[in-house]
């Protein structure tokens, strides 16, 4: 059987893609999570040994490499097909308001805790000439108003993937960066605006949710685990960066066709954010 290790499995497009990939029926999956009581539901639903549930912070470096580990200790693992590096953690706070710890805690999980998995876990993924994938976003393209740290998280994982992707290519390994839109899952971030924040009033706190209904409306995570892994075992896929997910194709076509100050004059106003008074709040 093939060999596939997915992070962030406990639900969303992580779960979503364990079960996509174990209905295919030659695929072995580690399923990676903090929380694996949601993994061992569904791994029950297939034979042993498809669906393996592993408790992992991929924020935590030790224990990345205890995993590693843990997988060279297993005869029956001659490599890994398919490593999709999909964990992420939301953070919609304004930048302003950001402190060290919300920045360290985005970073550590959506950019250091995949780089962290691809280098410990990338011999066996060579030993097989398999794929690397990650989960993007169209946040790293579009100035979208507050979410700016998790925007900048997930440009950098953009460019590490397209960069890693050409170290790969000469070892026969393939990178993917699906650049996903909105998917209807549970990551939005539930932290209220700060009491003193700048955009705690009625016209800010307008701003702030305007994009809400955005997610809501996504793409289904059973569809969207259904197109991407097929991007994944298409061998003739070779460009490092994949659109899925709804609005895709608008934000594709917002990027290559405006400038950037007509791009953020569009989502400036789609923000509302003309109607935020300078100077309505002082902290």
């Amino acid at each position: 059987m093939r060999v596939a290790v997915v992070t962030g499995a406990s639900s969303g497009i992580g779960y979503a893609i364990v079960k996509e990939l174990a209905d295919h029926g030659d695929f072995q999956i580690y399923a990676c999570a903090r929380r694996t009581k949601p993994i061992l539901e569904l791994s029950s639903l297939y034979s042993p040994r498809v669906v393996i549930p592993y408790e992992l912070d991929i924020s935590k470096p030790a224990e990345i490499v205890s995993f590693r580990d843990y997988l060279m200790a297993q005869h029956h693992v001659g490599g890994i097909d398919i490593l999709y590096n999909n964990a992420g953690v939301a953070c919609s706070v304004p930048a302003l308001d950001v402190t060290n710890d919300i920045v360290t805690d985005c970073f550590q999980v959506n950019v250091f805790g995949h780089v962290n998995m691809t280098r410990e876990l990338s011999p066996l993924v060579i030993q097989c000439k398999g794929t690397i994938a990650f989960t993007g976003s169209i946040a790293a393209i579009l100035p979208v108003p507050f979410i700016t740290v998790y925007s900048a998280s997930k440009a950098a994982i953009h460019q590490y993937a397209r960069t890693l992707h050409l170290e790969m290519k000469p070892l026969g390994v393939r990178v993917i960066n699906f650049v996903t839109g909105a998917v209807a899952t549970d990551i939005g971030d539930p932290r209220p605006v700060l009491e003193d924040s700048l955009y705690n009033t009625p016209e800010g706190l307008r701003s702030f949710h305007s994009r809400d209904n955005a997610v809501k409306n996504g793409t289904a995570p059973s569809v969207y685990a259904k197109q991407v892994v097929h991007d994944i075992l298409d061998h003739l896929t070779s460009a490092p960066d994949i659109y899925r997910g709804r609005f895709v194709t608008v934000a594709r076509i917002l990027v290559s066709i405006l400038p950037i100050k007509l791009l953020s004059w569009l989502f400036f106003t789609m923000a509302r954010m003309g109607s935020i008074s300078p100077g309505s709040k002082s902290k």
